[in-house]
């Protein structure tokens, strides 16, 4: 029966979307998974795939056009049959007539064809169209897919495959790495049996739901794993001439669609920017949101020289060329996948909100002394160790209570005040930074927090965290103290709109002043916390109190442990 296409949900907060270019026409024949139309979203550009295999037999829905997630686009038939009976309608009332069949099978005469028919990509695409169906397909096996490790993620790199081809693996049992912008993971099979292919390469970056590997039934179906070769792009139709080579140039060629998204043709409309000059680092050259702030920070890279007309003053003719920049001498490394995303993340939110940073030192003496006192009773009593953290989130979280602008974020022109405190926790790891989210933590106790810290981190360390447990942060705690620096100025985690950094644990000398107005010197346990936001939503004022009650809370504790 045929198959409806539908407009994708390419996030969870994404509703509609642009249908911006139709890769097939009615009549036309597609294989699954072939891509079908291009979509532009206010947060990604993307092919979509064909769900199924057949004939396109009808577009209900014009290229230009925005539609609702989920509204049926185009119907693909079972067969080239299909086409016939529905070749007159495309969804506008517009003919689209199929080829017919046999004119699309006939051979060309060699006096007439532009390229030779023998060539390597027309065999290799004859003899897919001619195969029998491999364990990818609808043969019987089971589709492993590259997962949505996040809302705003469209895509993911395979970093390591953790079986090969022939494997027997086990449901759930780990299969292969990825990383996105925003985590690590190991992923692990959706089914018991045998991998008997591998469609994408470690190292290999594609699009969420893009089938990645097919586990079959058993191991004898291992024989036929062998990983199957790239698609050949379909042979031009031998009346068409051989299109010209565009020439080499950075820039999309004349009357060729920039790849961008709307957001971005929007930023790059109101800082009157041309897309054309704006290198883009995204899937076959998209220009990203990060893309277009960056540039907008740096400029644009300087014209070369142009050649000095005859006549230039003599002057300019002596002025001296600077000498090119010799490499230094070392090891040139390529960034990691984590890597290179931090360093945009971090440009991004610098570029985004205007950062203000004020620093508070508390006197952590009363906490030490309790900590000191418990941690071994605390650890026996409740399988957990007793660290400085739990006692900082509980008065960043009775803080951000009393201070709810501080646990806010813009939207647009709006400002979002969130009903839950969701505290975002910074991890370091070997390989780069994660940041784990504690969900709605003004509803737990020390003890909850506690033991939420720790279930965390270590799941973080480990790659076991899911996908909704690093996002929908509201506010962020960042511990570099424990390297020993005094403080830190750490930039805000978007979209939020404060961080708290915190410093390293020492014994100073402080003045102290008794009951009855007497200076003395003591040692105390001093830290300093640095708070710093976004000074769009959050005024100097709002900082200072939010810092003066935290720090109140540690110097006075009176709660309970547990």
């Amino acid at each position: 029966m045929p198959t409806e296409v539908v407009m994708p949900q390419m996030g969870e907060s994404i509703t509609e979307g642009t249908l911006t270019k139709w890769l097939k026409k009615v009549g036309d024949k597609v294989e699954r998974d072939e891509p079908l139309f291009e979509i532009s979203t206010d947060k990604v550009d993307a092919e979509i795939p064909s769900p199924a295999s057949g004939t396109l037999q009808e577009i209900r829905t014009e290229a230009g056009a925005t539609v609702q997630i989920n509204t049926v686009v185009a119907v693909i038939g079972e067969g080239a049959g299909a086409a016939a009976s529905a070749g007159s309608k495309n969804g506008k009332g517009t003919a689209a007539p199929a080829a017919p069949q046999e004119t699309a099978a006939k051979p060309a005469d060699d006096s007439t064809t532009p390229a030779a028919i023998d060539s390597p990509a027309t065999n290799e695409l004859a003899g897919s169209q001619s195969a029998a169906p491999d364990a990818g397909g609808s043969g019987g096996g089971t589709d492993v897919t590259m997962p949505q490790m996040g809302e705003s993620i469209t895509e993911g790199t395979i970093t390591k495959w953790l079986k090969q081809v022939g494997d027997k693996v086990e449901r759930d049992e780990p299969l292969f790495e990825i990383s996105t912008d925003k985590v690590d993971a190991e992923i692990p099979s959706p089914a018991a049996g045998t991998l008997t292919a591998i469609k994408a390469e470690a190292g290999q970056t594609v699009a969420i739901n893009t089938v990645v590997a097919v586990i079959g039934g058993g191991a004898a179906q291992a024989s036929g794993g062998a990983k199957p070769a790239a698609a050949a792009p379909a042979a031009a139709p031998v009346s068409a001439p051989a299109a010209p080579a565009a020439p080499a140039q950075a820039a999309a060629s004349v009357g060729e669609r920039l790849r961008s998204s709307p957001l971005v043709r929007k930023i790059a409309k109101e800082n009157q920017v041309d897309l054309a000059q704006v290198p883009g680092t995204g899937s076959e050259g998209r220009i990203t949101k990060t893309d277009i702030l960056s540039y907008l920070e740096k400029g644009p890279a300087p014209a070369p020289a142009a050649a000095a007309p005859a006549a230039a003053p003599a002057s300019a003719a002596k002025a001296p060329t600077p000498a090119a920049a010799a490499p230094q001498p070392g090891e040139l490394v390529p960034m990691s996948k984590m890597r290179a995303i931090i360093a945009k993340r971090m440009v991004e939110s610098k570029h985004t909100s205007p950062h203000v940073h004020t620093v508070f030192k508390v006197d952590m003496t009363r906490i030490v002394r309790l900590r000191e006192k418990e941690k071994g009773k605390y650890e026996q009593r409740n399988g957990v160790k007793l660290t400085y953290m739990p006692f900082i989130t509980r008065a960043a979280v009775v803080a951000l209570r009393k201070h709810p602008v501080v646990n806010a974020a813009i939207e647009g022109d709006a400002i979002r005040y969130n009903k839950n405190i969701n505290i975002g926790i910074a991890v370091a790891l070997d390989w780069g930074l994660i940041v784990p989210v504690i969900k709605q933590a003004e509803e737990k106790n020390f003890l909850g927090i506690t033991r939420a810290i720790v279930d965390v981190a270590e799941r973080a360390r480990n790659k076991k965290l899911g996908a909704d447990e690093i996002q929908g942060g509201t506010f962020t705690l960042t511990n570099s103290g424990i390297f020993g620096e005094q403080f830190g100025t750490p930039i805000i985690n978007q979209p939020q709109s404060a961080i708290l950094g915190i410093g390293g644990l020492n014994k100073e000398p402080e003045v102290i002043t008794d009951k009855e107005g007497n200076d003395f010197i003591a040692i105390r346990s001093i830290q300093r916390f640095t708070l710093g936001f976004d000074h769009r939503i959050v005024d100097g004022a709002d900082a200072g109190k939010f810092m003066s009650d935290f720090k109140a809370y540690l110097e006075n504790w009176n709660e309970d442990i547990g």
